[in-house]
């Protein structure tokens, strides 16, 4: 008598099983010397900030497949899995995780904090290979790596110092994506835009002797405490005959020189721009241009430093209410306008 195909078919029974069976009788495993062409996949490791999702479902799936094509075509392959710790990613989730409890870094200090770390990275990091296993993904899973096993690290100093040793990572002095939160430096890809409503604040920059003046429009009036310079175009008639003079930087009293730079748009506010390398990566172009000294007026914190003079230790939002006050008192403030941009954001 046939056996009857069951109604419904349970996948845990069916593919745990027969997952179990493959990886007992090595098919994943991959062996040196066999003589067959060799065939490699390092698999992108999903960070262990959480759990995968459809993305890496896909993703994996492709991988297999190539994976177990080339496995039956004759070729010796090698799909090496993996989990990535994910570095302040994880930081994050992690501190979001103490938040609920109340906890802080600073409550546990750090080897507290590293052994939440390790603890949260076993737990995701079990959690996505047995979701990879449950995917089916044919990985060779005695070659598993996490990017922090001793292997990885020494492999990614090796690398790092051949590629210094070559010229080819130097240390300079550059503009960084830097949150004041998480107090650390984001890529270009790790910052997002949102729109925000704001103000265009013109601002007059005096001659020492008050026999001219330019005026600049800025979003950002609290950054004038790191200002080197005024830019103007030089094609631009209504400046042209100020390049090469100074200015003083109202609130401040510190002397500018106004500098020609193609970077300034005639069209775009007053045609003026107030130059602050410290804190503008189109500013610190021209500074580097220009030959400005670039001035440094923000703590990692968001806080204004030893530079802001009478306005260190402000927050850097207080601190432009503050300078708002005083460029109204002194008569410097030439008008305020409404303006919407989009400012970068931590993604995290």
């Amino acid at each position: 008598m046939r056996p009857e195909m069951e109604k419904t078919y349970d996948h845990a029974r069916v593919e745990g099983a027969l997952y179990k069976t493959w990886e007992e009788r090595g098919y994943f495993h991959a062996r040196p010397n066999t003589g067959k062409p060799p065939y490699t996949i390092v698999i992108p490791p999903p960070n262990i900030t959480g759990r995968l999702h459809m993305g890496h479902a896909i993703d994996e799936t492709l991988q297999d497949v190539l994976i177990r094509f080339k496995r039956m075509s004759g070729f010796e392959t090698l799909w090496v899995p993996g989990t990535d710790h994910a570095s302040i990613a994880t930081e994050v989730k992690i501190v979001e995780q103490m938040a609920k409890e109340g906890i802080t870094k600073k409550d546990i200090g750090r080897e507290g904090f590293l052994k939440r770390a390790w603890a949260w990275r076993n737990e995701y990091g079990s959690a996505i290979v047995k979701q990879l296993r449950y995917l089916g993904s044919s990985c060779d899973w005695e070659r598993e790596r996490f990017t922090m096993d001793e292997g990885c690290s020494k492999a990614v100093t090796k690398v790092f110092v051949h590629l210094y040793n070559k010229g080819l990572i130097y240390r300079g002095d550059r503009i960084i994506n830097w949150c004041p939160d998480c107090k650390t430096a984001l890529s270009d890809a790790e910052v997002e835009y949102e729109e925000q409503h704001s103000h265009l604040w013109h601002v007059r920059y005096d001659a020492p002797d008050k026999s001219y003046s330019i005026t600049v429009a800025t979003t950002r009036p609290e950054t004038m405490l790191g200002d080197t310079g005024v830019a103007v175009n030089p094609e631009d008639p209504r400046y042209k005959h100020l390049i090469g003079k100074t200015v003083i930087i109202p609130a401040v009293g510190r002397e500018i020189p106004i500098v020609g730079d193609e970077y300034c748009e005639m069209e775009f506010g007053t045609g003026a721009v107030k130059i602050t390398p410290a804190h503008d990566p189109n500013d610190f172009d021209v500074a580097m241009r220009q030959n400005l000294p670039v001035l440094r007026v923000y703590t990692d914190a968001g806080f204004i430093n030893e530079n802001g003079g009478k306005f260190v230790g402000l927050e850097r939002f207080e601190c432009r209410k503050a300078i708002v006050k005083q460029l109204e008192a002194s008569g410097n403030l030439v008008k305020i306008e409404p303006y919407s941009h989009n400012v970068g954001t931590c993604y995290r």
